[in-house]
């Protein structure tokens, strides 16, 4: 497994850990002990994004430079040749 896989696979197993701990506080209260537990899952948490953020190979693809599209009207003379889509040619009647 890759490490990308193997960090999305560990933040799945938090995930269900913090859900499992949400059921378990509304049975047993959240007591001391309920807070220390979350306490220690979210710091968790926190570390393994820190680890996301900081692991060889996962950093994001730069963004693709952006183009500008002017607001002008296109030249109408680029569309002599064209057929319009779905209704073919203009000379050409649709069978």
């Amino acid at each position: 497994m890759s490490v990308h896989d193997e960090l999305t696979s560990v933040q799945r197993c938090l995930d269900d850990l913090l859900r499992s701990m949400g059921r378990l506080e509304q049975q047993i209260g959240s007591g001391l002990d309920m807070r220390r537990v979350r306490a220690d899952a979210d710091h968790l948490r926190e570390s393994v994004a820190l680890l996301r953020e900081s692991a060889p190979g996962l950093t994001k693809p730069p963004r693709p430079d952006l183009v500008s599209i002017p607001d002008t009207p296109y030249d109408n003379s680029l569309w002599t040749d064209s057929d319009d889509e779905g209704l073919g040619a203009r000379d050409r009647h649709a069978p």
